[in-house]
C-alpha cells in the first residue's frame, strides 16, 4: 500500500478528500475551510446516503470512490446524561464507525487519514495541563468512559496500521469546541452553547436574572471550531507521526468569566446569579498543545470574537434549532 505520503496535502487541491461527518460541528467547519482553500473534489455523504456503521456499505463506497485523503470527524457524541443512558451506543457505534472507515481507507489505497478524538480520552485525574503522555496512565472519568475507550481504540488502531503497514494514519485530540452548527439543545448541550441559549431566551423574556450552577470557579479551555479546521489542514499537510497530538487554544477561562462574556455578547441586561448549592465539576481542564505549537501552528480566534460569530450564527438559525 506504500509508505507514508510526503507530498504536500495543500498542493493536492483536486484530490478526492472524504470528510466523514461533514454535517456536524467539526466536519462542517473542515468542509468550509477546504472549500475556502480551493479544494474541488470533496466527497460528502449524509448518514442516509452512507451508514458508516455498516461495514459492507463503507467498503463499497471506498471501492467505488477511491478517496486519496480521509478526515474522520464522524462520531456519536453527547453529554453525561446521554453517556449514562446509552453506553452501548457510545462504545458500539463509535467503534464501528472508526473501524470501518480506517480499515476501508487502508484497503483501498488512501494516502493519509486523520482520526479526530476528544480530550475525554485522558484520565480523570490527569496532570494539568494534560500532555499526550498522560494517555492510559490512570482510570478514566466514569461518566464518559464508553466514548473515551472507543476513541482510545481509534488512536491505537491508527498507530497499529502505521507500525504494521507503514501507512500514514495520524490522530488529533481537540479540546472543548464551539461555533456554528453546535448543539444548542436545552437539555443535552455543552456549557458554552447552553449559556448562549439561556441568556438569549432570558433577554427575549425580559428576565431580571439568569441562574448558573456552581461557583463559577472551574477553569476550562475553549477553541473555536474554525481554529480546529485550520489545525486539521496543518496536520494533513505537515504532520506524519506515530503519536497523537493535542489540539487546543492553550488559553484558560473561568466559567464565571465565560458566563460574563456570553452575557455581554448576547446583550442580557439582568443579573447573573450563581447557585452555589450545585456541583462545580472538575476544577481545571486544560490540554498541553505545545507539541503542535512547536510544529508552527497556533490558534487565531479570540474567545470574544468566536462568541460574537457563534451568537450571530445562532440568531440566524434559531428558528430551526427550537
Amino acid at each position: 500500500m506504500g509508505g507514508p505520503d510526503t507530498g504536500s496535502f495543500l498542493h493536492q487541491k483536486s484530490a478526492k478528500v472524504f470528510v466523514a461527518g461533514h454535517r456536524g460541528l467539526v466536519g462542517s467547519a473542515i468542509v468550509r475551510k477546504l472549500q475556502f482553500l480551493g479544494f474541488t473534489n470533496l466527497l460528502l455523504r449524509t448518514h442516509a446516503e452512507l451508514d458508516l456503521t455498516v461495514q459492507y456499505d463503507v467498503n463499497a463506497f471506498f471501492a467505488a470512490e477511491k478517496p486519496q485523503y480521509v478526515i474522520l470527524a464522524a462520531a456519536k457524541v453527547g453529554g453525561i446524561h446521554a453517556n449514562n443512558t446509552y453506553p452501548a451506543d457510545f462504545i458500539g457505534v463509535n467503534l464501528q464507525i472508526q473501524t470501518n472507515v480506517i480499515h476501508s481507507s487502508y484497503l483501498h489505497g488512501v494516502r493519509k487519514i486523520l482520526f479526530l478524538g476528544s480530550s475525554c480520552i485522558y484520565p480523570k485525574f490527569a496532570p494539568q495541563p494534560i500532555p499526550e503522555s498522560a494517555l492510559l496512565t490512570a482510570p478514566l472519568e466514569p461518566t464518559n468512559e464508553w466514548y473515551a475507550v472507543a476513541k482510545i481504540a481509534g488512536i491505537k488502531m491508527c498507530q497499529a496500521y502505521r507500525i504494521q503497514y507503514n501507512w500514514d494514519a495520524i490522530s488529533g485530540m481537540p479540546t472543548n469546541l464551539y461555533g456554528p452548527n453546535d448543539n444548542f439543545h436545552p437539555k443535552n448541550s455543552h456549557v458554552l452553547p447552553a449559556l448562549i441559549r439561556r441568556f438569549h431566551e432570558a433577554k427575549l423574556r425580559g428576565d431580571n436574572e439568569v441562574v448558573v450552577w456552581g461557583t463559577g470557579s472551574p477553569l476550562r479551555e475553549f477553541m473555536h471550531v474554525d481554529d480546529l479546521a485550520d489545525a486539521v489542514v496543518f496536520l494533513m499537510d505537515r504532520y506524519s507521526g506515530l503519536g497523537h497530538l493535542n489540539v487546543g487554544s492553550g488559553k484558560e477561562v473561568t466559567i464565571k468569566q465565560l458566563a460574563e462574556l456570553v452575557k455581554e455578547v448576547v446583550g442580557f441586561k439582568g443579573e447573573l446569579v450563581w447557585d452555589k448549592t450545585q456541583p462545580d465539576g472538575t476544577p481545571r481542564k486544560l490540554m498541553d498543545s505545545s507539541k503542535l505549537m512547536e510544529l508552527g501552528w497556533k490558534p487565531q480566534i479570540s474567545l470574544r470574537d468566536g462568541l460574537v460569530d457563534t451568537y450571530k450564527w445562532y440568531l440566524e438559525n434559531v428558528p430551526t434549532l427550537m
